[in-house]
């Protein structure tokens, strides 16, 4: 495998952006994505202070949280996993609040954490217009160069995508998951069986991009719809699966209104499904599948915050794989081919007949970009990514 190379992660620059204009800034990401190595980045550029809240000796030093921050009040105060500690929020309130009466107003705490939803509710609660939010993803297109294959394969978590060889890679992958099932979730609080949870994510794993049903799948593990509904919130939550809303149209067709559903990381995914090497995924059923999730993670990890998205799906089959509401009466429908010399689908004219788009395109596993006829355009996902990140 052609090593790839890393380059500065997005979520560096977003932040730097967001400590400009607002006092604390949360940034969620599932473990071992890269979020304590870009605080270190902070650490190193910014002399920043930098507390683990893991480690019991560095809980200790927040026994008088008004007294720490006030020895360093001229330094930006890194939180790593600020969820072990969620009354934290409540004194920072009014620090931050005393620090704007000195006009001291931005830049202050950089919080860290893996759950999503409970943090975001927690920061946002306490800390109402004080707090900015960033999410960070796995490694995409834009952050590596050289081999997208590999990150296809292996996925975007650094060690993974960066380690010797495929079975080292597969390895580290099976130890992730297992630390979810075994110590992250438990530590979190749901008490679900390890079994069953991993039976449920790789059943997800081997449905990618399909429609999400619930009593299919309760059937299956021997539980209820509901019950395997807060399963699925659970992984959304951890920012592992990513649930995909219908796209709403007033077309008058019957819609398939069930999300979809992809593990987010594609490496993930295969970890799961035993698939262990480029050329087991290329042969298996889930390949067009994974390629269809790894694309649009890719596309939706740079879309600026105000766009919209969705599928589109009706009951006769006319479908997109990915709607864009870029604002201003942009709408761009986006099919998924893995293929390196696309052909467009009747199912996707016939949808765009529906909605129409202003863009129509075609993102394909080659190299090159090319208009189409009817007025879609073939696009590499490098060109693609490059277009919504840029």
């Amino acid at each position: 495998m052609t090593q790839p190379t890393i380059v500065p992660r997005e979520a560096q620059a977003r932040i730097e952006h967001l400590l400009a204009r607002a006092p604390a800034v949360v940034l969620t990401g599932p473990r071992q994505v890269g979020k304590t190595t870009v605080a270190f980045e902070f650490v190193r550029r910014r002399g920043a202070a930098y507390l683990d809240l893991e480690r019991p000796r560095d809980r200790a030093k927040l026994s008088d949280v008004e007294d720490y921050c006030e020895r360093n009040a001229d330094r930006l105060v890194v939180f790593d996993e600020i969820h072990r500690v969620p009354g934290l929020f409540e004194p920072l309130r009014g620090i931050i609040d005393g620090h704007r009466r000195e006009g001291r107003r931005v830049g202050h705490f950089l919080f860290l954490g893996s759950a999503s939803v409970d943090l975001l509710r927690q920061s946002g609660e306490t800390l109402a217009g004080r707090v900015a939010f960033c999410e960070m993803q796995p490694l995409n297109v834009r952050e590596v160069t050289r081999d997208s294959a590999a990150l296809w394969h292996r996925g975007g978590f650094p060690e993974s995508l960066l380690a010797a060889d495929d079975a080292s890679s597969f390895e580290w992958r099976l130890d992730f998951i297992r630390s979810y099932l075994e110590r992250d979730i438990p530590a979190l609080g749901p008490r679900i069986p390890s079994e069953t949870l991993r039976r449920f994510w790789t059943m997800l794993a081997h449905s990618q991009g399909q429609s999400f049903n619930a009593s299919r799948l309760a059937g299956s593990l021997g539980l209820t719809g509901g019950t395997v509904g807060r399963y699925l919130d659970l992984m959304v939550d951890l920012l592992l699966v990513r649930r995909l809303v219908s796209w709403r149209s007033n077309v008058g067709r019957r819609l398939i209104k069930a999300p979809k559903t992809y593990l987010r990381d594609s490496g993930i995914c295969h970890a799961l499904l035993g698939i262990d090497t480029l050329d087991s995924l290329l042969g298996h059923p889930v390949a067009g599948g994974s390629w269809e999730g790894f694309v649009i993670e890719n596309i939706l990890s740079g879309l600026p915050a105000h766009v919209a998205y969705g599928y589109y799906r009706t009951a006769g089959g006319a479908e997109i794989d990915l709607i864009l509401d870029m604002g201003g009466g942009e709408v761009w429908a986006v099919e998924i081919k893995r293929s390196t010399a696309p052909r467009v689908s009747r199912g996707f004219r016939s949808a765009c007949e529906d909605v129409g788009p202003t863009r129509r395109l075609v993102v394909h596993g080659g190299d090159e970009s090319y208009p189409l006829r009817d007025g879609v355009e073939a696009v590499s996902l490098e060109d693609m990514c490059g277009e919504v990140g840029g």
